[in-house]
Order: structure tokens, then sequence, then C-alpha cells
């Protein structure tokens, strides 16, 4: 028996300016993600039609992974496609990275989203249906994903960064589709690869949802309604979160005692919320539950260090900081410093600004005696007074004191005066080089980016 609630082809125009009528406001640039497939192509059909009288801009972008051998051609038939219509088409080849990592799949996936991100359009128009919304749950449930993988697809994704995604599609089965197209006798491309059941997609597909619709013959209505049911259950576990993020969370520190007194559960919610407010990839649920245990269960005095994608999660006085990972910094790294108002120093991520004052800061008299004033790193073994009633210390010490986070302090710019070490970021200027109160000065102001 046949979904009752199946929309006939002749219904697909209909579908899609309802979609546009909920979403979409007069005047507004839809980019229609064109990859030259049967899915695509009817879309572009249907907006077509429906920009004569709905009124919005459209036009398109083909991104050429640069995988299959008939890319080209698939290019020149978008390229024909659109015109056909008079659309604007942009045609983009990219690099396909991470393969080995992340499977050829996810990583044309990432590398074609990526695109996307980039357009100046005010929607990016994409031709996900109902079937791939199931395929989608299935596949996340064989994952082993948490509700939000589990909520699959919306029709209108707006995250920050990048053009909302639309998908006017989305309640459509794909023998709709496939049907609107023989109807209106429209042309698309074949990639050979769908029929390659070595990607597990396409062995759902091929393989287990034929059986599977002998008996659950509804099977694409019920997964995605179980989609959205899961959607809302992930919207309401965001909520908590943000409920419990409430002065649990500053910029990229997360506060280690608050965490640990919530619940198993709540806690890793908000450990999750805390990656996804920094764009960091979610671990799995084996991996978040030991990175929790190591964060919040270390004894007080303890330094955890957890690496995770191109992240270092700390633990340092209470709170747990985010540390993007960068490229290993040479000790040997100076800079000479000529009377600039600012030195960028790309090496460490940050800016040295010098700004003149009168009583603070570095003596100008003094500096300007300087025969060379140099930006160095620390090497070990510096000594340092910045307070003058009390001695000369090991900049070891000082940095521990100052409370200068362990994985900065190689990293921290320190002002030389030829040998003599006279400034040091986060801590101040040297007793033997501090400005009088009514004499010229110079203040160093260090501001790094990340980290």
């Amino acid at each position: 028996m046949a979904d009752s609630r199946t929309r006939q082809p002749n219904n697909l125009l209909a579908a899609a300016q309802a979609q546009l009528a909920r979403y979409v406001q007069p005047g507004a640039r839809i980019t229609l993600g064109l990859s030259g497939g049967v899915d695509s192509v009817v879309l572009l059909d249907l907006l077509a039609r429906l920009a004569t009288s709905f009124p919005f801009q459209l036009s398109a972008i083909h991104v050429n992974h640069q995988i299959n051998p008939h890319a080209l051609d698939w290019a020149d038939a978008c390229r024909t496609l659109c015109a056909a219509h008079n659309i604007p088409l942009q045609v983009q080849a990219i690099r396909i990275e991470d393969a080995p990592m992340l499977g050829l799949e996810a990583a044309a996936r990432q590398a074609r989203y990526a695109a996307y991100a980039q357009l100046d359009t005010d929607f990016i128009a994409l031709a996900h249906h109902r079937d791939d919304q199931a395929e989608t749950l299935l596949l996340q449930l064989l994952r082993g994903a948490g509700a939000k993988g589990l909520a699959a697809m919306p029709a209108l994704r707006v995250t920050a960064g990048h053009p909302p995604y639309l998908r006017p599609l989305l309640d459509i089965d794909r023998s709709d589709i496939e049907a609107w197209a023989r109807q209106h006798g429209l042309h698309w491309v074949e990639d050979e690869s769908n029929q390659d059941t070595h990607f597990n997609r396409n062995f759902l597909r091929h393989t287990v949802l034929p059986h599977l619709s002998e008996r659950f013959p509804a099977w694409r209505a019920t997964l995605s309604r179980s989609a959205q049911n899961l959607a809302e259950a992930a919207d309401l576990l965001d909520q908590l979160a943000t409920l419990d993020a409430t002065g649990c969370i500053q910029d990229q520190r997360l506060n280690c005692a608050k965490l640990a007194a919530l619940t198993p559960a709540r806690a890793r919610n908000l450990l999750r919320h805390f990656l996804a407010l920094n764009h960091i990839p979610m671990p799995s649920q084996a991996r978040l539950a030991t990175m929790l245990t190591q964060l919040t269960g270390a004894s007080a005095d303890s330094q955890p260090c957890i690496c995770h994608a191109h992240w270092e999660l700390h633990r340092y006085q209470g709170w747990i900081h985010l540390v993007s990972l960068s490229s290993p910094i040479q000790p040997s790294l100076n800079w000479h410093w000529q009377g600039e108002t600012q030195l960028i120093l790309k090496e460490l991520g940050g800016i040295l600004g010098f700004t003149p004052t009168t009583g603070q800061g570095l003596d100008r008299a003094k500096l300007d005696q300087a025969p060379s004033v140099t930006i160095r790193l620390r090497r070990g073994g510096e000594h340092f007074r910045p307070d003058c009633r009390r001695p000369r210390r090991s900049l070891k010490n000082l940095l521990q004191e100052y409370a200068i986070p362990p994985w900065q302090r190689d990293h921290l710019p320190l002002l030389y005066c030829s040998d003599t070490l006279v400034w040091v970021a986060g801590i101040g200027v040297d007793c033997a080089w501090q400005t009088r109160a009514d004499a010229a000065g110079v203040l160093p102001e260090w501001t790094q980016s990340v980290g």
C-alpha cells in the first residue's frame, strides 16, 4: 500500500512554491547546487518555472570534484541546461582533501559545502528529498549517532558563517521527482558511481531498502517523521545546554567545577555544546566520555591535555581551555623593532603594539640609546625583575606566579635591548627600564588572536 501522503508529480510545483513562500522573502537571491543529476535538474526546472511569478533571483553553481572521468562533460551539460533557461551558472573546480581520513564521500561533501559557504547569496537550494532523508537517518543510526545526528536534514538550515541551506523537495519521494523529469522531458547526467554498492549509501539504496519496501512500503514517510521527532529532541538538548552554559562558558573556556556538578548525561551534553560553539568536530560517545572523565576527574594540581582534531583541551586553574594546534615554533626566532607602532608576529599569531605614553611602560630615552631592540622567545634560564620591591627572579617562576597558561609560555614575545631582557608579555617592564612619572615612555601591548 502506497503512502497516502506522497505527492503526485503534478503537485511538485505547488510543493516547491509552498516551501519558498514559507522561507524566502521577495527579491531574495537563490543559488541552486546543480550536480546535473535528476534531482537537481528537476529542482532547477521547478525554480525556473516559479521565478516567472515568484520574485526571487535564481542562479546556480556546479561543483566539479575532479574525481570522475566524465566530470567535464557534466559541467558542460549544466552549462547547456542553464543557458537554455537563461540562468547564470558558476562552475567551480575543487580539490578533495582528507579522503584517507574521512572517506571519499565525506571528503567530497566537505569540500563541496566549503565552496557553497563562500557564495554571495541569500539561500543555497539543494535537491535533497525524502529518500535522502531516510537514508541519512539509517546511516547515522549505523554510526551510532546521537539525537543531533539522527535529526538528519531540516528544510531550512541556518548556520553562522554561510548562507542558509534550503531544501524545497525534502517531503517529496525520489520516485515522484523521477516521474516529473520523465513527464516534462528533462535531460540529466547519470553518475555511474551511484550504482557502486561499495559506498554505504548505495548499499542501503540498492540492497537493503528494496527489501524494506516489501514489508514496510511507507518507510520513507515513517523514517522522515522519526527524523523530525529527533530534531525536536536535539533542539531541547541544545536549549538545556544553553541553560547549563550560563556562567560556565566564557569565550574558549569551560568551567570544570560546574561541568563536574552536572549529571553525566547533562555534562556530556554541555561538553558537546562547548565543542559545537567553537566549530570543533564531535568525538564519538566513548571518546567524549573519556574526555569528560580526564578533564573533571583529575586532581586539582594536575594539568591534563587532550588532543582532538586540530585542537588541544587543557585543564588549567579550574577551567578547560581550547587551544588551536599550530605549527611548531623555532625558539631561535627573533624580530627587530625600529620604532614601528606595531609589529605583526605572524608565527606567534598576534600583534605587538607600541604606544607612546608618559610615565608608563619602557623608558623612551633608554630605548633610543639601545644599540638594538629585538623580540625573542623564551629559551630557558632567563631572569627578570618586574617589581622593584622584590629581587630578580627566574622567568619560569614569574610565569607561574602571573598565571600564564603553560601552553603560552614558550610563545610569548620577550623584548630585549641588546642582550638585556626589559619586557615580558603578560608580566610587564623590568624595574631598571621602567619610565619615571614625568618621562616619555613606550607601552608594549601584546594581542594574541587564538589560544
